[in-house]
């Protein structure tokens, strides 16, 4: 296969991604998080030496190398992704024989039925219409071929164990800058829980899922803390959640996502924090 032409993308997608746009440190700090998670799924596809994997939305690039490790020296590892950063990114520490292109997934620059599988995690929930996302992808699957989609947070997150309430007070707040950041209305974020029906309106069958958790408990690993504070506690929330939540809330939880406070969330002994991974497969 010789090495594609790129095509320009197309228009912002659901939540504002252009090639322009770089969520490279979230990246890094999810996938040092949730690496254990992301293995034990690559694995449990029972992926055989020779195959060829594309991950559609590879982002800054770690799994391919799980990837390729799987498919061995015979197979083929791709990633794509729409951000000239993350392919940047990726470029350093995929596997030296892993092809990193540039793209926008809905116009892939790649022969039709090539891979044996599209692994795409987080994906899906950034395009405008992710049916026709699956559908593009399905094109480029060997017949037998399969397409697994990841998500997380399908399910609500739990971060603060011991108060209920302003856990959700903060989930709703996140979801309330959403909508008014990018005038998104709820079904917008709601779509992204339906994998299932997703895959099986593309036309892909034998659908199966599987959603496992990714637990954690005080006292926490260092990758993990780095993900918690810097990609939950100040990039997701903070100071653009003040509009959202009453004087007392945003204390609240300034006071608990600051590590140099005692009330620092982290550091309580009764620290359990849950969070779903959910993977779907179907064959076309």
């Amino acid at each position: 296969m010789n090495a594609p032409q790129l095509r320009p993308a197309a228009g912002p997608g659901l939540l504002g991604d252009t090639v322009a746009r770089d969520y490279s440190h979230k990246l890094r700090l999810f996938n040092a998080y949730a690496e254990p998670e992301l293995r034990q799924a690559i694995a449990a596809l029972d992926l055989q030496p020779g195959m060829r994997v594309l991950d559609a939305g590879c982002g800054t690039g770690e799994a391919l190398g799980w990837l390729a490790a799987r498919v061995g020296h015979a197979g083929m590892v791709v990633g794509l992704d729409l951000a000239s950063a993350h392919t940047s990114a990726a470029r350093t520490c995929a596997p030296r024989d892993a092809w990193i292109m540039q793209a926008n997934l809905l116009m892939a620059p790649l022969a039709r039925e090539t891979f044996d599988l599209v692994w795409s995690v987080n994906t899906v929930n950034h395009l405008r219409d992710p049916e026709q996302g699956v559908r593009a992808l399905a094109a480029l699957l060997r017949p037998g071929g399969r397409i697994a989609l990841g998500q997380s947070s399908l399910l609500p997150d739990m971060y603060f164990a011991w108060d209920s309430r302003l856990e959700r007070v903060t989930n709703e707040a996140v979801r309330q800058y959403y909508r008014d950041r990018y005038g998104l209305h709820e079904r917008d974020l709601a779509a992204v829980r339906s994998l299932v029906g997703l895959l099986r309106r593309s036309g892909l069958r034998n659908v199966a899922v599987r959603t496992c958790l990714i637990e954690r408990v005080a006292p926490v690993s260092a990758a993990d803390e780095a993900y918690l504070v810097e990609a939950i506690f100040r990039g997701s929330w903070g100071e653009r959640l003040r509009p959202y939540l009453s004087d007392g809330d945003y204390a609240a939880l300034v006071r608990l996502c600051d590590p140099e406070h005692p009330d620092f969330a982290l550091r309580r002994p009764d620290f359990h924090f849950l969070q779903s991974f959910t993977l779907a497969v179907g064959a076309i």
